[in-house]
């Protein structure tokens, strides 16, 4: 019977689609490696389906998508302030996330999803300049060129 147990499971785990889905942690912190209100880490790239833990490093943060700034048809996450919160994004892209309260202190993340190459345009000239320099900063540590404001 185990044997017959051990085949079945292993017959499960080889098959197409059976992949385990990776969980990504970030840290939302008042202070990082990267200076004042950051996210750790500021870039991550990962698989379609996998997930994004935002863990409450200090109080007063939140982890919320910044409209227009992730793929087409993405419905979009809020977190409420000091909520630790998972999401699973699935569409692959890029997808700008930020802290609501400290926006314009530039308090962003960037995520890469599966095989995307960076939009023509990504960063809205509209967000505050610290935000835009920032995600400038995150791009060219990324090796990311296109997306300099």
């Amino acid at each position: 019977m185990r044997l017959r147990s051990a085949l079945i499971a292993l017959v499960l785990m080889s098959a197409p689609g059976a992949v385990l889905a990776e969980t990504v942690e970030v840290r939302m912190l008042n202070r990082g490696t990267n200076g004042s209100v950051v996210f750790e880490p500021d870039y991550v790239e990962f698989a379609p389906g996998d997930t994004l833990q935002f863990r409450v490093g200090h109080r007063s943060h939140n982890a919320a998508f910044i409209e227009g700034m992730a793929p087409d048809g993405f419905e979009g996450f809020k977190g409420q302030i000091d909520e630790e919160i998972a999401v699973t994004l699935d569409r692959p892209g890029f997808y700008g996330i930020k802290c609501s309260p400290h926006l314009g202190m530039g308090m962003v993340t960037l995520v890469k999803v599966g095989e995307a190459t960076a939009p023509d345009v990504f960063i809205d000239d509209a967000l505050p300049a610290r935000v835009r320099k920032r995600f400038g900063e995150i791009g060219a540590g990324a090796g990311l060129t296109r997306l300099a404001p």
